[in-house]
């Protein structure tokens, strides 16, 4: 049998510093040209977006949500859903994320025609219960983070020298060293070239930097700071023949490209992560081009294209006793979440985000859930992406990222002021007081517009 080959492009409408004025374009010149160019060839890809992210494109680019709907049809794409909104899944209740998981799958079925079986974990942020949030969700699988994995074995932690901070960044571009430790022990491999299953039984699929960041860098045609050339072809042909040999050895697959799908068609996030310049989401032609150029290599070196769920229907899927050993607060990259709570917009607006949920719950207990209290969830949820809350100094989100999370929770207080009146209950204060709420958010607000963002 050919081993097979997973490409998952994962697209996030909220992205930091996307402008909303420019989101449109980035439906148009990267989602569009990416459906496009699986149309146009003997291809097939997951593709993953948050619930937002496709009913932004079902109001704003029904022509490219149309393709995207023809390729779910046809087979040739499945559908990956993420929550609703993009936020860090690890730094927030259980509660919310479940919520706006279930709302998510609802989306997609509305507006693609098909419920997604496979979850994408934004940022890849991990605490125990994410398991449990999937497998509730009615999910049969998730993507996961091989290098999240891989560093929580005490060996390879202290073979690569790799370390987590919450102050840090990412360890993005030292996370080969992963691949030179494990490249020749099949008892780590095994967990990349075959899919596992977790202790609650839910399966799961991994994705590592040590081939993800190697095609990102060729997308974007740029250098490490560390080269005179950017990576080229025989490079990407030598990864992809050194994983053939490891497949054949230890399992059936490799999922090689689980990154932004921005990076087909713009510049997105790259310049501001990698070299601090106030640069986002310049046109890049040429990663569309390079982007095909990967999946040509791929199926000329002798990979079958292949979804998830097909990999998960064809192959052995492994137990996995050490999902519980993936260390609470890390994320992808070598990174972590909870460097996402650590900078100073969540330090501010995460306080007052459970002030509404604990506002929330105490009237939802007395008077039942109504549509009011599920739009207050809706709301709050929306006030915690976590694309407003990073990246951290020199860095930050952009002014209007926090201005729609600070919106979102003056949305949230008033519905819950709505539900309180439609229970009958508005004068007991006890339990929530929408007018001192308020002004709490108006403290806030104050405090977070009247600081400087980055490229202003």
């Amino acid at each position: 049998m050919k081993p097979k080959v997973i490409f998952m492009p994962h697209a996030n409408i909220q992205y930091s510093q996307l402008a909303p004025e420019k989101r449109l374009w980035v439906m148009k010149n990267c989602y569009e040209k990416l459906f496009d160019l699986i149309d146009g060839g003997d291809y097939k890809i997951a593709f993953e977006a948050s619930g937002i992210t496709i009913e932004e494109m079902a109001k704003q680019a029904p022509e490219v949500l149309a393709k995207l709907k023809k390729l779910v049809q046809e087979g040739k794409v499945e559908p990956v859903s993420s929550p609703y909104i993009h936020f860090m899944l690890s730094n927030i209740p259980k509660q919310v994320c479940v919520h706006s998981l279930k709302h998510a799958l609802d989306v997609w079925e509305k507006y693609v025609g098909k419920r997604p079986k496979i979850g994408w974990n934004p940022e890849c942020g991990w605490a125990s219960y994410i398991p449990e949030v999937y497998k509730e969700c009615g999910l049969e699988a998730l993507v996961m983070d091989a290098d999240s994995l891989m560093l929580s074995f005490d060996e390879i932690r202290r073979a690569t020298g790799l370390a987590f901070d919450v102050q840090g960044h990412s360890n993005k571009n030292h996370l080969f060293k992963i691949e030179e430790y494990i490249k020749d022990k099949p008892q780590f491999l095994k967990f990349i070239t075959n899919p596992s299953v977790a202790p609650n039984g839910l399966k799961m699929i991994f994705r590592s930097d040590c081939m993800a960041n190697l095609l990102l860098w060729y997308l974007m045609g740029a250098t490490e700071g560390m080269r005179e050339e950017p990576i080229n072809m025989n490079e990407i042909r030598n990864m992809l023949g050194n994983w053939q040999e490891r497949i054949a050895q230890t399992g059936s697959f490799i999922m090689p490209y689980a990154e932004d799908a921005e990076y087909i068609g713009s510049s997105a996030y790259f310049y501001v992560k990698q070299f601090n310049q106030a640069r986002f989401f310049e046109e890049e032609p040429d990663s569309v081009v390079r982007f095909k150029e990967i999946l040509d290599a791929a199926k000329e070196a002798g990979y079958e294209f292949a979804t998830p769920s097909e990999v998960l229907e064809s192959s052995e899927i492994i137990e996995n006793p050490y999902v519980d050993n993936i260390e609470n607060g890390v994320a992808w990259h070598g990174g972590t979440a909870k460097a996402w709570a650590n900078t100073e917009y969540s330090r501010i607006m995460d306080p007052v985000c459970m002030s509404i949920l604990t506002g929330i719950n105490a009237v939802a207990e007395k008077i039942g859930w109504n549509d009011e209290l599920h739009n207050a969830m809706m709301a709050l949820a929306s006030a915690w992406v976590s694309d407003s809350r990073w990246p951290p100094a020199p860095t930050s989100p952009g002014r209007f990222n926090v201005r729609e999370s600070l919106d979102d929770m003056y949305l949230a207080n008033d519905c819950i002021a709505k539900a309180m009146e439609m229970g009958g209950i508005a004068e007991k204060r006890g339990l929530y007081s929408p007018n001192l709420m308020k002004t709490q958010i108006k403290a806030i607000d104050d405090k977070l517009m009247g600081m400087s963002y980055f490229g202003e």
